[in-house]
């Protein structure tokens, strides 16, 4: 029955998703394009930006975008104290600074963290009265937000396309996501020079977190149309090809461009077909645990793919042929994608399970996993609680 009930959902959504107003941010990619945001802004009509980031992009990054921002006479306020997998309540402060400040819109940079906690205040802002709880959820929002500029500094979330903000909610700890095609950017800065300073674990995990949006976008069963296909086989070529180069060498602009257009195509992809069972895992080692979401997914990734078996023979075939991996059927061209992919992740020095799953967490892991995957995501197999525990099982070393 459960089966039967999310495939007819997801069928009905399908048909329902053909009718909405489906957008790309537009692009400004390529070494030193943070020079155009202050045109950015003007062309948006935004006088006094709210820019949220985290306190090592502020230290780090932040002087040369404040510098074009100076530069134009652009006033600002800075919200800096964004820390990883964003609560419910930073987002709150993020919004009320916003209102107390007199912005007229949001700049967005960092990693998928702070690009989803202003989303989240975005949506409040648009919201008044509203909480992140009640906002979370399909098309909840339903109100255009203010002017928003992403500025990636990972190459790995594609949060600067995307409808999602990951929120964990500060009381419960369970992280959810809004998911409205208002939270789509304007406008996404892809400079490779932000992200040439990344730790190489950061690196490594936030490009299998790109890997794992096209993956589990690809593998949907319903919601892809052509240009979702082509653009996850595009970043999964692209990953393949120069995840490891940004890994072994920060300092490769080159490699570090492609990932970056990876992972914007990673996040397009998704946004429009969805993602999986991979996720909806991870998102409760975010919500418990801490864990970074590139990391979990790095880690879950083959696992849940390995579970899968012969349902997505056909599909990873496809992508191991594109990446080069060779096997006499689709089965074994698919086992062979899913063992360079913990190739991938052995030589990036990403772990192959993890020794904090408690076992009093099981149930409470289950439950959140199934109930965000089911009925919404078109999951090439469905999971009872059964399989669910198992495959988390399988993660615990």
């Amino acid at each position: 029955m459960t089966r039967m009930y999310c495939r007819a959902f997801q069928s009905v959504f399908n048909l329902g998703a053909r009718l909405l107003k489906w957008r790309m941010p537009s692009v400004e990619s390529g070494v030193g394009s943070v020079s155009r945001i202050p045109a950015l802004l003007r062309g948006q009509n935004a006088k006094r930006p709210m820019i949220v980031t985290g306190p090592r992009v502020r230290r780090l990054l932040l002087p040369e975008i404040l510098k074009e921002l100076d530069a134009a006479g652009i006033e600002y306020q800075i919200f800096s104290d964004v820390e990883s997998n964003p609560t419910s309540d930073t987002c709150e402060k993020i919004r009320d600074a916003y209102l107390a400040s007199g912005c007229d819109s949001f700049l967005a940079v960092g990693g998928g963290s702070p690009m989803d906690a202003a989303k989240a205040a975005a949506a409040l802002v648009a919201r008044p009265g509203k909480t992140v709880r009640a906002l979370s959820g399909l098309l909840k929002v339903r109100r255009a937000i203010p002017p928003f500029i992403a500025v990636p500094t990972t190459a790995g979330t594609g949060s600067e396309t995307t409808i999602a903000a990951v929120i964990t909610d500060s009381k419960t700890h369970h992280k959810a996501a809004m998911m409205d095609l208002v939270l789509v950017p304007r406008c996404a800065v892809l400079d490779p020079v932000l992200t040439a300073g990344l730790p190489p674990q950061v690196t490594a995990a936030t490009g299998m977190d790109a890997l794992t949006h096209a993956v589990e976008a690809y593998l949907c069963w319903t919601y892809n149309t052509r240009q979702s296909l082509r653009m996850a086989e595009e970043a999964v070529a692209a990953i393949f090809a120069n995840l490891e180069k940004a890994y072994a060498d920060g300092s490769d602009l080159a490699a570090r461009e492609e990932m970056l257009n990876a992972s914007f195509k990673a996040g397009f992809a998704f946004t429009r077909a969805g993602v999986g069972n991979v996720h909806a895992i991870a998102h409760t080692l975010g919500g418990l645990y801490g864990t970074a979401h590139g990391l979990a997914n790095a880690v879950i990734l083959p696992v849940v793919l390995e579970d899968y078996g012969e349902a997505v023979f056909a599909k990873l075939a496809r992508l191991a042929e594109l990446v080069g991996v060779r096997g006499a059927n689709d089965a074994e061209k698919a086992r062979g994608f899913i063992s360079e992919i913990r190739a991938m992740n052995a030589r990036m020095g990403i772990p192959d399970g993890f020794d904090f799953i408690r076992d009093e967490d099981m149930d409470t892991m289950v439950s959140w996993a199934l109930k965000e995957a089911n009925p919404v995501y078109p999951v090439p197999v469905i999971y009872d609680r059964a399989r669910c525990r198992n495959v988390i099982e399988r993660l615990r070393k």
